[in-house]
This record gives C-alpha cells, sequence and structure tokens, in this order.
C-alpha cells in the first residue's frame, strides 16, 4: 500500500493535489481557510483508502475532525476506508500548546519582523517562523496562513480568520500597514508594543502571586500540622491525665474539628471555586463588582490601576501612530486594560469622541483616569501631539508599576513571613505548652 502525506487543497471538487511538504491545516472551499473554532482543535489523522485507480493507499493529515479529513480526501479523488487521530507523543513543556497565548504571538510577530527587514518573502517567513514555533496549535495556524496567502489572499484577511488568536486590534494594524505599503515597520512596531504589554503583564502577575502562593504555603502547612502532628500530641497528653492549657485545648479543638469535617471543607473550597469559574464566565455583573472591588484594594488596587493606565497608553500610543483614526483606536483599545470597569470607561470614551467631544474631558467625566494621563492628554490634544503625550504616559505609568510592585514584594514578603512564623510557631507553642508545665511541676 503506497503512503501519501496528503495537504489539505482547499480547491473545491475540481481535482487533487498531493504534497510530499508537512500538510496545511485549512479547510475546504473557497480559499480553503481554516476555522478559528476547527485551529483551536486541529490535530494529525493517519487514513486508509482507495484512490481513483483503486489502489490501496494511506497516509497521515491535518485536520479538525476524522469528518473533515474524510470530506478532504474524496475531494482530492480518494474513498478513504478508516480516518483514525494520532496520539501525539508526549514533550517536555508540551502542556504549554494547549493554546496560543500572547507570548506565543508576541514571538511570532517580532520574527515576521526579523524576516521582513531581512527581505524574506512573506510566505517563505512563514515557513522558517514556523520551523522554530513551539507550539503546535500556532503552527497549524502558521501553516493556514500561509496557504491562504500562497492563493491570494491579504495578510489581513487571513488574520482576520483567527479572532482568538490575533485580537481586532492586530488585524486593525496589519491593515492600516498593508494599505499603506508600510508592513515590515507596522510589524517591527507590534512586536515592540507586544513585548512591552508582555513586560507589565508579567510584573502584574508577579506582584499579585507571590503573596498568594506564600498565603498557601501558610495554610497547607497549618492544615498538615492541624491533622498529622497535634492528634500524636493529643495521644500523648490523654496519657498524662493532667489539665491542659487553654490555649492547648483550643489547638486540639480545632485540629478535632478540621478532622471531622475536612470533606465538608474540602467541598466547600471546590464549590467556591467551581462557582467563581461560572460566574466569571457568564455573569458579567459579577466581573464588574469582582473588578471594582479589586480597584478599592489598599495596595493591589494602585498597583491594577498602574497596570491598566499603562496598557490603555500603550495600545493607544500604538494604534495612533500607525495611522489609525481615534475614534476605531479607542474601539480596539476596549479589550486591552485587563479590567471589566475600565473597559466600560473607554466605550464611553468612544462614544462621546466620536460626537465631537474632546478625548480629556471625557476621561475627566469618567473618573476613573488619574489626573496626571488626563492632564497628559489634554496637553497632546491643544499641541497636536496626543500620540507623543501617549507614549510619554505609558513610559511613566510603566516605571511607576515597577516601583509599586517592588514596593509591594518588599512589603509583604517579611509581612507574610512573620504571619507564617506567628501561626506555625503558636502551633508548636501550645503543643509544648503542656510539656514545659509538667517539667516546671516536677522540678518544684
Amino acid at each position: 500500500m503506497k503512503q501519501t502525506r496528503l495537504a489539505w487543497s482547499g480547491i473545491g471538487s475540481g481535482g487533487a493535489r498531493r504534497t510530499g511538504t508537512s500538510p496545511s491545516a485549512t479547510t475546504s472551499g473557497g480559499r480553503g481557510r481554516l476555522a478559528l473554532s476547527e485551529a483551536a482543535d486541529v490535530g494529525v489523522f493517519a487514513w486508509t483508502g482507495v484512490d481513483r485507480f483503486g489502489r490501496k493507499t494511506g497516509g497521515e493529515m491535518l485536520g479538525p475532525s476524522s469528518a473533515a479529513v474524510r470530506d478532504a480526501l474524496r475531494r482530492q479523488g480518494i474513498a478513504p476506508r478508516r480516518v483514525h487521530r494520532k496520539r501525539q507523543a508526549k514533550r517536555p513543556g508540551w502542556w504549554r500548546g494547549s493554546r496560543v497565548g500572547s507570548a506565543d504571538v508576541a514571538l511570532f510577530s517580532r520574527q515576521m519582523a526579523t524576516m521582513m527587514r531581512a527581505g524574506v518573502p512573506l510566505v517563505r517567513a512563514f515557513d522558517v517562523v514556523a520551523k522554530s514555533a513551539r507550539n503546535p496549535r500556532l503552527v497549524a495556524v502558521i501553516h493556514a496562513l500561509r496557504q491562504n496567502i500562497a492563493e491570494g489572499a491579504s495578510l489581513t484577511s487571513a488574520l482576520a480568520e483567527f479572532p482568538a488568536v490575533f485580537d481586532s486590534l492586530y488585524v486593525n494594524l496589519i491593515g492600516v500597514g498593508e494599505r499603506s505599503g508600510a508592513l515590515e515597520p507596522m510589524l517591527e512596531r507590534i512586536a515592540t508594543y507586544q513585548e512591552r504589554t508582555q513586560s507589565t503583564r508579567r510584573k502584574l502577575v508577579k506582584a499579585m502571586t507571590y503573596p498568594c502562593v506564600v498565603v498557601l504555603a501558610a495554610a497547607v502547612v497549618t492544615m498538615l500540622l492541624l491533622i498529622h502532628v497535634v492528634p500524636q500530641f493529643e495521644t500523648v497528653f490523654a496519657g498524662v491525665g493532667a489539665d491542659l492549657p487553654g490555649f492547648t485545648r483550643f489547638v486540639i479543638g480545632l485540629s478535632d474539628n478540621m478532622r471531622a469535617q475536612w470533606p465538608m471543607l474540602l467541598g466547600g473550597v471546590a464549590g467556591f471555586v467551581v462557582g467563581y469559574t461560572i460566574l466569571n464566565r457568564r455573569s458579567a455583573r459579577f466581573r464588574d463588582i469582582r473588578d471594582r472591588c479589586v480597584l478599592r484594594l489598599p495596595v493591589a488596587g494602585q498597583i491594577v490601576v498602574k497596570a491598566a493606565v499603562a496598557r490603555f497608553a500603550r495600545t493607544l500610543t500604538t494604534s495612533l501612530s500607525a495611522g489609525m483614526p481615534l475614534v476605531d483606536a479607542l474601539r480596539a483599545v476596549v479589550g486591552t486594560t485587563g479590567n471589566v470597569v475600565y473597559a466600560k470607561a473607554i466605550e464611553r470614551l468612544r462614544d462621546e469622541v466620536a460626537t465631537g467631544q474632546p478625548l480629556a474631558a471625557s476621561m475627566r467625566d469618567c473618573q476613573v483616569f488619574p489626573h496626571m494621563i488626563v492632564q497628559m492628554v489634554a496637553i497632546g490634544e491643544e499641541a497636536g501631539s496626543l500620540d507623543d503625550m501617549l507614549a510619554r504616559s505609558a513610559t511613566h505609568y510603566e516605571s511607576l508599576l515597577d516601583a509599586a510592585v517592588d514596593s509591594l514584594t518588599a512589603l509583604v514578603e517579611p509581612l507574610l513571613m512573620a504571619i507564617l512564623g506567628v501561626v506555625v510557631g503558636g502551633l508548636v507553642v501550645a503543643m509544648y505548652l503542656p510539656v514545659f508545665q509538667l517539667g516546671t511541676a516536677f522540678g518544684g
């Protein structure tokens, strides 16, 4: 039986096409573009069948489902007999390929900008970038983009096929670059913007992750002591028959309750996590209340504000510098701040600016933007250099975010260590307090 590795042709039923290269992941019809939902689940399928000459054949094909692969084979003149998804060998870091993240897109943008600056044709650049990509789903998307462009599609329309990978801001900026004939500098600008946005996101994650990890570690250590260590001391104390100090009795009672009710506690934690996940996905009101509460937190709230303002200013200056109208730029900025409160505020800005109101006045009316950036925007509007003032504001708030994260880490680290020491030390003292009392009694 002849083994063949087929690519999706995307030429309808009017003929067949085979290739010995790695298959691209596109669907049938028109130019054979791959829909986003299919790209997210694309896999390798092994197949066997009979070609138009009656010969048994087989091979592998990328596709979103076995039914789609069967359809593609029939369009290429092959009657499929058996089609099944191949198991992919797990490699180090294989779990990272579960989705195409913003870091993957940022690296893709930088690599494409480098290829184009070196004079590499666009289709060839996709080949080179696909070979270096480690995320298998991103590789599938790149193959689809390459085939669409090779068949005559514009880069903008090809990217628009994958809105969960390339957001509206990305597609709009690429469209501006293509229309102005400045695709290479636009890719450079997008790559720089994404790298700075990634840096801001990492700082925000760092500020929030460290306290959570320490608190979780303290909770786990406390539970282990209460469940496994305290009962051992309780057995020893029961054999002595002496009255225990009140603090020791309290800790032993807490241990007994935790051991008796741990299924209920575990169920409560699981229910909280599940309920939070469901509400976060389905309830816009819940997300709004959550983000408003986050903004009111004493220290973390200010960090979130600085991060949201920095993202807003950086994204808006990138869009305006690319030549996008202000209203379109604001429309693209809505989903970039990472906070529902600021997203609603930017939607209000867009509507008011569309009616002719100055941006600075609209920002002042929203009452969620710091006074400094409002003043910078007002100066930029008056001087006709709004993008420059926004760039300066973005740099300023990114530096403020750096300082705030460093200050929070310096403040929280000793505080959490002290809390952890008090909790664990208190449990230890509670268990050894009767021993000290017995030693004193025997000594007396």
